[in-house]
């Protein structure tokens, strides 16, 4: 039986930077159902509106969905936005070129959605400036000491406030997630990563120390269905 009581150190598929070929391309196109049937994208645009609830902002958002896989966040996002005329900025960001070459084939039809290789913990993107900033199930990539340090800086570079849409790492989520994968996922990546994913996950404290950690005081934390972690960092 796995340890739930911390976060495991073991590496996901994913974060091979090297990864490419059909195996990424069928697990990115498996993500987009899981995202869309488990809630997570629900999740991500309700603290999206959230945060421009309380904003008088009347120009032009630039907002970065980090990790962005195949760009369905963004396509979301762009109909939303087309809806509630409120004109945006979308940029895609991920460190895997392969990744982010999927990713401008998969939104082809939007070509003014921008999408960048680039590492977050780079020089370059410390250079970056964006009003919002969103990641969805991508934090958990990263070790507590990353996240502290990618936190506090990234505060600095957000006019308007951050999205966090991460997992909550829990028995019931991974028992499911191997079960669901192994019944209808054709992706070895997905079969392994995902239930890898729930181990990685945080628990309600661990997110509240590494805000604590990275002197990041004004949010707002909630759990939401499918064992997702809602945080909503308004800037101002």
């Amino acid at each position: 039986m796995p340890d739930f009581s911390l976060r495991s150190p073991s590496i996901e598929i994913m974060d091979d930077l090297q990864c490419r070929g059909e195996v990424v391309d069928q697990t990115l196109r498996e993500l987009e159902v899981i995202n869309k049937w488990l809630g997570g994208n629900a999740v991500t645009m309700d603290g999206l509106s959230k945060l421009l609830r309380n904003t008088s902002s009347s120009g032009t958002i630039t907002l970065a969905d980090l990790g962005c896989g195949g760009g369905d966040m963004l396509r979301h996002i762009h109909r939303w936005a087309k809806r509630n005329a409120v004109k945006v900025k979308l940029m895609g960001i991920d460190a895997n070129p392969h990744i982010i070459s999927f990713a401008k084939k998969n939104i082809s039809d939007i070509p003014e959605i921008e999408f960048i290789a680039l590492d977050i913990f780079s020089e370059e993107f410390a250079r970056q400036k964006f009003d919002i900033v969103i990641g969805t199930l991508f934090y958990h990539h990263f070790s507590q000491e990353q996240l502290i340090q990618f936190f506090q800086r990234l505060k600095q570079q957000t006019t308007i406030g951050i999205v966090i849409n991460d997992i909550h790492r829990h028995p019931l989520a991974y028992y499911a997630i191997k079960f669901l994968t192994t019944l209808f996922s054709k992706s070895a990546m997905v079969k392994y990563d995902a239930p890898l994913s729930v181990l990685r996950a945080f628990t309600r404290t661990e997110l509240l120390y590494i805000l604590k950690k990275a002197s990041i005081k004004n949010f707002t934390m909630k759990w939401q269905w499918a064992f997702r972690w809602q945080v909503v960092i308004p800037i101002k």
